[in-house]
Formats: structure tokens, C-alpha cells, sequence
């Protein structure tokens, strides 16, 4: 050291940089013959395989928007670049990646083909027991007076259809028996002249007094007993029209009420409603003579069963519902109105994505009771009105002919915002995978009815799609969340 340094002072200037340079090339002489043996084994097999491969393009794997011509580091994090592209996707679009036999094992991908099959959306739906509003009645005084006996104690009981309930004294009542037992004595006497039209008169006369009596409540019995026992009876009975539960009992013995004044409240409940609220999303799956199956937490594991017979045509501002009205039999009055309940709705769909009917039978209803349904023409039972034909909910077809849906299942698809995404196995055995964009109609229990984009038989992953996502990222091509290819810019402080 100390004879370098000696010469250094002894020399001139163009000497010293003679000497430098001769040092440099001293030192590039010998990494290059020793510099290759210090390379590892992984350094050594990977450059083997990017020569073969003969990559053009480098990425880096933080940053996939650096996309160079040549090997170095990241401009940005000086992380090693690595190969992006290679002569086996060459002839790839943007949108598709090669994987190799071990990396598709590793990455543990799974296909399945795509298929028609019919599929039923599971809607589960809460709601509450309530009474058959169409057989609920009042039980009211027709005439004014006195109550003097009350068969009925107490709210509750169960009473049969053509039960005594109430005893009523009205003086109005006295003077309609009256009335009819003379009009009765006219007529009977004018029938034996030869006066036609006062026979005439006293026939109206007779008609119109018993009308009066039975508008009053008194039954036809009641007024056959009048006119052959010829006895007035001071009191009038009040029957109940139905079988049922007394709701309510609103009036006591003893008290004087008015015509019309309502005495107690009856309900008949071997059939309940249940009233469901649906969401918004669940409105499309909503059809007239749809099953449901719901349970009551008073009788764990016990199914009821019941039938959709009005869908409100009004939502619910506040809870944002729509209410779902379903007539139900109640089998020993097991269930009981104000009772919470669980229900499961399954709607079949068909090929245009629409509820398949589930009753063929359901053809003519009511306008006003839509509850009464038969499979032809007639009468409804509780109004009187004609029935009508059922109105088939648009683009519905009979189960038999309707067609099954293209489904893929839930798991399939990557799902942002409005776009959805698949990746299909390409040309059968090969391991290339396209990304495709595709419109999924509404979920049906573990599956999704396809819209457009797929072909029926093609292989969609089921697992193992978010890694082939990650890649594809990774390289900057078209993916879930880079529809166009070009990867978000990292911001580094």
C-alpha cells in the first residue's frame, strides 16, 4: 500500500488514469468469469426458462401497469421485474390466460358444464296468524229493547251455527206480532167474499207485516208458531249465524241497547289468514296459487301448509314490504290469530325467468273475494257475484310445456356492482381460461338463470376463479375489476 502510494505521488496525472482504467477492466474481466458460478440454482433454472419462453414483455408484480421491453427493476418499488408475456400466449386476447398442468392444480380450479335444469327460488318470509276477515261477523240487536238473558257468558267460547246468544224484550217487536196477526185475520176473512181486489190489499198487507218481522230478526219458524198458536211472544232470540269463537262480548243483561248496537263479535277459524311481508327483490316470484309451507314457534318441526291469495298491489313506504296474504286451513284451531310465523316460499321458474304456475286448476275467482277459486264458471259463495276468469301472470306458461332455465351455479360467478363474470374453460382438455361478461336473471336457491353470455354444455369454474382473477390482474389484462385491462396506479409517499 505504502509503494502504491509512493507511486502515485512520484507519477503524473495521465498515469493515475491510465492506471484506473486498467483497474476497471482488471474487474470486469473477472466477474465475467466468475460472476455466472455465483448465480443460485432458482436464479439459474429461471433465466433457463425465460430464454426459452423467449419473453418480450417485463412486468413488475406490485405494479402490473410497468411494462417494459427488457429485465431490470421497478421503477417504482425496485422489485425485480418478471415475465409477463410468453410465446404460449401469444396468440391470446386480453381477456384469456394459459395455465400449466401444475398450476391449475395448484390453484385447485374446478368446472362444471352449463345446463338447463328447472330451478326454484327459496324465499323465506315472516309474517303473523289473523283472522278470516270473510268470516268474522257482528252479532247486532235489529230491534231496540231490553236485554234480558245473555246465552253467552264470556269471550271465548265456541258456539255453534244456529245457537241461542241473547234474549231481547222490545215493545217494538210486540206491536209488529200484533200487526201480522191481524193482517193474518184479514186476509183469512176477505178470502171468503168474492172482493178480489180487497182480497188484494190484504194479501200486501200481510206480506208487508211478516217482512217487517223478519227484517226485525225473527225467523220463519218463529212466525209459523205466531199465526198457529196465536200467542204473542213478548221476547225475541237472537241466533248465531255461524260456527265460530266469540271474540268479543260488548254488551251485558240488563241493558237497554238500540237497533243496530252490537252485541258480540264472532269468528270462524277452521281457515286463518297469514299475513307475509316481502322485500322488494321477492315481488317477481309472486304468483296466485303459490304453496307455502310456514312453521309457529308453538309447534317446532310441525308444517302448516297454505296457498298465496293476494299479493297487495301497494308497498309499504316506511318498511319498504309488500304485503302477501295466504288462506290456510287450522286444523284443531292450532293456530291461533296473532301468532309469529316462518314461511318458505319455492317458485318454480322457467326459461323467460318467470314463476311457472303451480296449479293448473286455478281458473276462476272473485273479484271481490279473490280467496274463492274454482275450475269453472259459477257463483262465489260469500257475495253472490259471477265468477271471472283467473287473469295468468304474463309470460307464464303450464309446467309441462315451459322450458328449463340456462343456470350456472351461485358459486360461478365474480360479482361487482352491475357487471358479472365468469371464466370458461376454452377448447375442452386445453388449459386456457377466458373471462366473460355475462347478465345473470334473479338467484334461485344454489344457482343463477343466465341471461346471455353462455352456451349450454360450456365449462364455467367454479372454484378457483379468484385466483385465475388475481392473474389476470397480475397482467394487467381485462378482469373483474379491471374491465378495460389497465391496472389502478399506487400512489407511494
Amino acid at each position: 500500500m505504502k509503494n502504491i502510494k509512493d507511486y502515485f505521488k512520484n507519477h503524473k496525472p495521465a498515469g493515475y488514469t491510465a492506471v484506473i482504467l486498467a483497474s476497471v477492466l482488471i474487474g470486469w474481466g473477472l466477474r465475467g468469469c466468475g460472476g455466472e458460478n455465483n448465480k443460485t440454482p432458482l436464479e439459474s433454472t429461471h433465466n433457463d426458462e425465460i430464454s426459452r419462453e423467449n419473453v418480450e414483455i417485463w412486468t413488475c408484480s406490485m405494479h402490473p401497469q410497468i411494462r417494459l421491453p427488457h429485465p431490470g427493476k421497478c421503477p417504482i418499488c425496485g422489485m425485480d421485474l418478471i415475465p409477463a408475456d410468453s410465446g404460449r400466449e401469444s396468440g391470446l386476447s386480453g381477456s384469456q390466460i394459459h395455465l400449466t398442468g401444475s398450476a391449475v392444480k395448484l390453484a385447485d380450479i374446478e368446472t362444471v358444464p352449463v345446463e338447463r335444469k328447472r330451478v326454484a327460488a327459496e324465499i323465506r318470509l315472516t309474517g303473523r296468524v289473523a283472522y278470516d276477515e270473510t268470516r268474522v261477523r257482528s252479532i247486532t240487536s235489529r230491534v231496540s229493547g231490553r236485554i234480558d238473558k245473555m246465552f253467552v257468558d264470556f269471550a271465548g267460547i265456541n258456539v255453534k251455527k244456529g245457537a241461542k246468544l241473547v234474549l231481547i224484550y222490545s215493545p217494538e217487536l210486540l206491536s209488529a206480532q200484533k200487526e201480522l196477526q191481524g193482517a193474518y185475520k184479514l186476509m183469512r176473512d176477505v178470502e171468503k167474499t168474492s172482493d178480489s181486489s180487497l182480497y188484494e190489499i190484504a194479501v200486501k198487507t200481510y206480506e208487508s207485516a211478516k217482512a217487517k218481522l223478519l227484517l226485525f230478526g225473527i225467523t220463519q219458524q218463529q212466525i209459523d208458531d205466531i199465526l198457529k198458536s196465536d200467542n204473542i211472544s213478548e221476547h225475541t232470540v237472537i241466533y248465531s249465524p255461524l260456527d265460530g269463537i266469540v271474540l268479543e262480548k260488548k254488551a251485558h243483561e240488563g241493558e237497554y241497547v238500540e237497533a243496530g248496537a252490537e252485541i258480540y263479535k264472532l269468528a270462524e277459524l277452521s281457515r286463518v289468514w297469514v299475513l307475509l311481508d316481502a322485500y322488494e327483490s321477492d315481488i317477481e316470484f309472486l304468483r296466485l296459487g303459490l304453496a307455502v309451507r310456514f312453521q309457529a314457534e308453538s309447534y317446532p318441526g310441525r308444517n302448516f301448509i297454505g296457498t298465496v291469495a293476494f299479493v297487495d298491489p301497494v308497498m309499504d313506504n316506511k318498511t319498504r314490504t309488500v304485503g302477501v296474504r295466504v288462506n290456510a286451513p287450522n286444523p284443531g284451531y292450532a293456530l291461533k290469530p296473532g301468532m309469529f310465523v316462518r314461511s318458505i316460499l319455492e317458485a318454480e321458474m322457467d326459461s323467460d325467468e318467470r314463476t311457472v304456475e303451480t296449479s293448473s286448476l286455478i281458473m276462476w275467482t272473485c273479484p271481490m273475494d279473490p280467496q274463492i277459486i274454482r275450475d269453472s264458471p259459477g257463483k262465489c259463495p260469500i257475495c253472490g257475484m259471477d265468477l271471472v276468469k283467473k287473469m295468468v301472470p304474463s309470460g307464464a306458461k303450464p309446467k309441462a310445456a315451459s322450458r328449463p332455465p340456462l343456470v350456472i351455479p351461485a358459486t360461478a360467478p365474480l360479482i361487482t356492482g352491475k357487471r358479472a363474470v365468469v371464466y370458461v374453460k376454452m377448447d375442452g382438455d386445453s388449459a386456457v381460461f377466458e373471462g366473460r361478461e355475462i347478465e345473470l336473471g334473479p338467484r334461485a336457491g344454489d344457482y343463477y338463470i343466465v341471461k346471455s353470455g353462455l352456451m349450454e354444455g360450456e365449462l364455467v369454474v367454479v372454484k378457483g376463479n379468484f385466483k385465475i382473477d388475481s392473474a389476470l390482474q397480475i397482467k394487467a389484462r381485462r378482469s373483474m375489476m379491471s374491465p378495460e385491462g389497465k391496472a389502478p396506479v399506487a400512489h407511494h409517499h
